[in-house]
């Protein structure tokens, strides 16, 4: 792992993406993904066109089977004939004919391993012997291994895409739905690569839970290490939302990573347009990359610290602050105890003397350096070495900066933080910003990092090919209904293939089943199927009704 304060990019190996490199010292590259109907070639060329436009290095399209995988063909023909060199990626669920068609028509194949081999899941829990389970891992080798044939003779790269809530019964056998599982499912595909020596791989492993993407591919790192490999690796936060929730969960979650050095490329996915989601990816990545011009931090990791998965750090509660209690947000909470502002710039020695000679008091910790995380997180070490248990609140001034920006990088900087265990508080500067817009994004961004909970939780996907209805349109309807229900989630999913696996822990789920039909699901259990479009939303509240966890909205 690389060093935790100061910003280094962990070195992989290089993928071939038609004319684009992905990772080794190549940029992080941005990834977008197209949500018209691929058979519509034309419409799929024109929003091509807009995505390459916006600044995407490469764009991806749902092939659902080989007629999809066929039209990407000729999707691709056409940008080229229109100076278009962006390489497009076929996204491939549950048909691996697809995918073999797809390798020999596009610049790069995206499998899901839950269920490229592995038949769809049944989502009950299936006993394998180790003879069954060998068995299931040659079937692997023999069906990838010739997939890999074909991508070689094409020059076409694969991207292996995990996501949580669609492991294999298999791997969910051995594993269950953790982030084990999520790594396992990712190795053995690329151990088949390994063997035959194919190295345009890289790999994907997502969640909409934050806590979740983030330690999985923390670990899926230490995994390829241990076994000799660095495949590049992608980036993302499934189901994201749209607005500024979607943006905060997803620089929540993919500002953590690239803090600490790890994607290669990434995308943000919103349910918006997909162009939309690219100056998104721009201002994370643009903002991450800086620090590795930022002064160097002297600093050293308390003793038994875990990169992989950081233990939260113990504080002692001091009135409403630290110990068991939710973490504040100074101007909607107020500190019940005196306060220590300290600037992170004197050193972690000096920062844990002072707190130490204080210990009735809730640190206050600033830092105005280049990589203000870092710093942070140094001085906080430093206070764990010297066993200063008192709660620290971190105060980032974001200056004049446009709103926008504030949103991405304070959800990047403190997003790091909590999900590193470090903080007991946010408290946020932004001169273009009111008290409200502040207190509304550090709740927000407590929310995305699973600190505490203060509105209700929307998980959508962004839409593609497969959707079934106005994606757009029915998440501000669901929302408009429901957003008053503090501590439910809630998933809009645009097909069955982004549920109910992939909105793995949401307390309902509302699903596409069919043009102009839902399905709404309780967990990942279907309890009312093909429902009518227009009735679906009122069916919705009267399922949470019925199950007693529903309260009116406040007038």
């Amino acid at each position: 792992m690389n060093d935790i304060f100061n910003y280094s990019r962990r070195r992989s190996s290089v993928a071939h993406v038609a004319s684009v490199d992905v990772g080794g010292d190549n940029p992080v590259r941005l990834q977008s993904m197209n949500n018209t109907t691929t058979t519509d070639v034309e419409a799929s060329v024109a929003q091509a066109l807009r995505i390459a436009a916006a600044g995407a290095d490469i764009d991806r399209l749902t092939a659902q089977g080989v007629r999809e995988a066929q039209a990407m063909g000729e999707i691709r023909r056409r940008l080229r004939e229109a100076g278009c060199t962006m390489p497009l990626v076929a996204d491939i669920h549950f048909n691996p004919r697809a995918a073999f068609a797809a390798a020999e028509t596009v610049d790069k194949v995206r499998i899901n391993p839950g269920n490229f081999v592995d038949p769809g899941r049944v989502f009950k829990q299936i006993e394998y012997t180790d003879e069954q389970y060998a068995a299931e891992l040659r079937k692997i080798a023999d069906t990838f291994g010739p997939f890999l044939d074909i991508c070689r003779r094409n020059h076409t790269a694969v991207r292996i895409g995990v996501n949580h809530g669609s492991l294999s019964d298999r791997i969910m056998s051995r594993y269950g739905d953790t982030p084990a599982g999520m790594v396992e499912s990712a190795m053995e595909f690329l151990r088949v690569a390994r063997d035959r020596d194919f190295t345009d791989i890289v790999i994907s492993i997502k969640a909409s839970n934050t806590v979740v993407m983030v330690e999985t591919v923390r670990r899926l790192v230490a995994a390829m290490e241990a076994e000799g490999m660095a495949f590049p690796l992608h980036l993302g936060v499934t189901e994201a939302g749209d607005g500024e929730d979607g943006r905060v969960r997803s620089a929540v979650g993919i500002g953590t990573l690239l803090a600490h050095g790890i994607g290669d490329t990434i995308r943000v996915s919103l349910s918006e347009e997909p162009e939309a989601e690219i100056p998104v990816a721009r201002e994370l990545v643009d903002y991450i990359a800086a620090r590795a011009s930022a002064p160097h931090i002297e600093a050293r990791a308390v003793e038994g610290y875990d990169p992989l998965a950081p233990a939260p750090r113990h504080s002692r509660a001091i009135g409403n602050a630290g110990g068991g209690n939710v973490p504040v947000v100074p101007g909607l909470d107020e500190i019940e105890a005196p306060l220590l502002r300290l600037d992170a710039s004197v050193g972690p020695e000096a920062v844990a003397a002072a707190a130490k000679g204080a210990p009735d008091h809730v640190v206050v910790l600033t830092s105005h350096h280049d990589n203000p995380v870092g710093e942070v997180a140094a001085a906080i070490h430093g206070m764990m070495r010297a066993c200063a248990d008192n709660p620290v609140v971190v105060c980032l001034d974001y200056g004049d900066l446009e709103p926008e920006k504030v949103v991405i990088r304070a959800s990047a900087d403190f997003g790091t933080l909590l999900l590193d265990g470090l903080v007991d508080g946010v408290e946020i500067r932004a001169a273009k910003m009111d008290a409200e817009a502040i207190g509304r994004l550090s709740l927000g961004i407590l929310q995305a990092a699973r600190r505490r909970v203060s509105r209700t939780e929307f998980v959508s996907c962004p839409g593609c090919g497969r959707t079934m209805f106005d994606l757009q349109a029915t998440v501000k309807v669901v929302k408009a209904a429901t957003s008053h229900l503090k501590g439910l989630k809630i998933a809009v999913m645009g097909c069955i293939v982004n549920g109910p696996g992939e909105m793995a822990d949401a307390d309902y789920g509302y699903v596409g089943a069919a043009a102009g039909n839902v399905s709404l699901y309780r967990g990942k259990v279907a309890v009312e199927k093909n429902i009518p479009s227009e009735q679906a939303v009122d069916r919705l509240v009267a399922l949470i009704k019925a199950d007693g966890r529903w309260t009116d909205p406040q007038a």
